[in-house]
């Protein structure tokens, strides 16, 4: 028997799942613009049985991959879990064996897989499209391939046995330019270790190079950004060790009298060809982008001044602060030139904090661009707490269009009842102007206790969406989702290869 009755946050809109769906028609509010088919692939969690710990990070839920498939105006929703070896021996046993986030020694007997962490991952994180493979992602394990058109697991991805790391990030980066995928694994020899395994993979799947690098301490590494000529790795004030993990401990506490540190490397150098730069407690989950200028590097993201989770406790066991949990849009400029460690950074859009969930045009990965965009709060626009129940603060109503060089923005404001997931851009043509397409992404209507695509047009975001593709339920909270065109995933003949 499933027993949530001890984990009163797990109510209403935000109770658990717990199955799979197939919706083969779905409603659609408004019109889908013909020139969008293919899918939007999204990966989130979901407790298919209650945690060990009730103060366990949401991080540690089991991994829901789910996909809107549209086609000449037309959507269909798939549900699946993905079936790790974790949710397998959890549905066996019929409750949860595996203990606090990313702990191995906190599992049941004969679950640990200290030196295995691809047999502990739940895959709940993000998603990629490369050389005619869908994966699944979450960065304490190596990747996990999905079908694409069925969604069923079909098994840990090691790219042909060259990759070697035990861990890949959730945030791989794909040149626009070559089709090369750019990775890393952090903690990439196992728990706790210094080492930080950096990887090209060429278009068809296979590893080109890897540098094997050590970071000044071991720390959550989520996100980072690349350049045409460097790729950037933020190492920030979450922090872990053997003995905490021993000792039955999260994976993870906020140490904030640690500095931020940048590393800076060459795409194509080597380990001795790092710098690292060093500047006050930060913390930079996910990046706008980067860009290379003579010998500056330039980088913009959401930037938050302190611990941006309430769930990671501090290494000094000081309260949350939520004021420091808000993220600013920051622009952190390194001269290569200079002798020294230090950088230069400032606020970009000084009046809005956002929320951190950063999106850019993906055809100026890299290089110059000039629009972000994220999901915010808009503490202007009206929210109906009586009909949208226990929401709370958790509410995102709005997607920003943040331009990155003047600190202006404009905004899509979802509905009085709902919050927005991550967004993504959509190009309206191979060769429109940057920002020029569409913004879609999930809303979760609280009042109607369902969810809902939005897709709205950049060229008006204040009029609202064009379409709304509608469930008949509410979906699992997503973390990160993709479009693919069909045939980044070979669905216009139905499988991929």
């Amino acid at each position: 028997m499933v027993d949530y009755s001890g984990m009163p946050a797990m109510r209403g809109f935000f109770a658990p799942q717990r199955f799979e769906a197939d919706v083969f028609d779905c409603e659609v509010e408004g019109a889908i613009p013909p020139a969008l088919n293919g899918a939007f692939v999204r990966v989130g969690s979901d407790w298919n049985y209650p945690p060990k710990h009730a103060d366990d990070a949401p991080f540690n839920q089991d991994g829901y991959i789910s996909m809107f498939r549209i086609k000449d105006g037309r959507a269909s929703y798939k549900g699946r879990w993905v079936k790790t070896p974790r949710f397998l021996n959890c549905q066996k046993a019929g409750r949860q064996l595996y203990g606090y986030y990313r702990n191995p020694f906190d599992n049941e007997p004969g679950f640990q897989n200290i030196d295995k962490p691809w047999l502990n991952t739940v895959m709940n994180t993000a998603v990629l499209a490369h050389a005619g493979k869908l994966l699944v992602l979450k960065e304490d394990s190596r990747p996990y391939a999905v079908d694409p058109v069925t969604l069923e697991t079909l098994g840990e991805w090691d790219f042909h046995g060259g990759y070697k790391s035990q861990t890949f990030t959730a945030h791989p980066k794909i040149d626009p330019r070559n089709g090369d995928l750019l990775a890393y694994g952090f903690e990439a020899t196992g728990l706790a270790s210094d080492d930080l395994f950096y990887y090209v993979i060429d278009a068809g799947g296979r590893v080109k190079r890897e540098v094997r690098l050590k970071v000044p301490y071991v720390s959550m590494i989520h996100d980072w950004a690349v350049t045409d000529s460097h790729v950037i790795f933020p190492v920030f004030p979450y922090c872990t060790s053997m003995e905490q993990l021993k000792a039955g401990q999260t994976h993870w506490k906020w140490d904030g009298v640690r500095p931020t540190y940048f590393g800076i490397m060459p795409r194509d150098g080597s380990a001795k060809d790092i710098r690292w730069f060093k500047g006050p407690a930060r913390a930079v989950v996910h990046t706008f982008n980067a860009r290379t200028e003579g010998n500056r590097v330039i980088l913009e993201a959401p930037t938050f001044e302190g611990n941006p989770f309430p769930f990671f406790p501090a290494a000094d066991g000081s309260k949350w602060d939520p004021a420091k949990g808000r993220a600013m849009i920051r622009r952190m400029t390194f001269d290569l030139a200079s002798s020294g460690d230090g950088y230069s950074e400032e606020v970009i859009v000084p009046d809005l904090p956002v929320v951190d969930l950063a999106r850019i045009d993906d055809r100026y990965a890299g290089r110059d661009n000039r629009y972000g965009f994220a999901p915010f709060r808009d503490e202007g626009k009206p929210f109906d707490a009586a009909r949208a129940g226990q929401a709370g603060g958790r509410v995102s109503n709005s997607y920003g269009m943040f331009d990155l060089k003047d600190g202006t923005w404009r905004s899509f404001f979802a509905g009085p009842v709902h919050s927005l997931q991550e967004p993504e851009f959509i190009p309206r043509a191979s060769d429109a102007p940057e920002g020029d397409g569409w913004l879609i992404g999930v809303a979760n209507n609280y009042a109607d206790n369902r969810s809902e695509m939005i897709i709205a047009d950049t060229r008006d975001l204040a009029a609202g969406a064009v379409a709304r593709i509608i469930l008949p339920f509410r979906s699992n909270v997503q973390v990160h989702g993709r479009w693919f065109g069909d045939h980044q995933l070979a669905l216009a003949g139905g499988r991929s290869a």
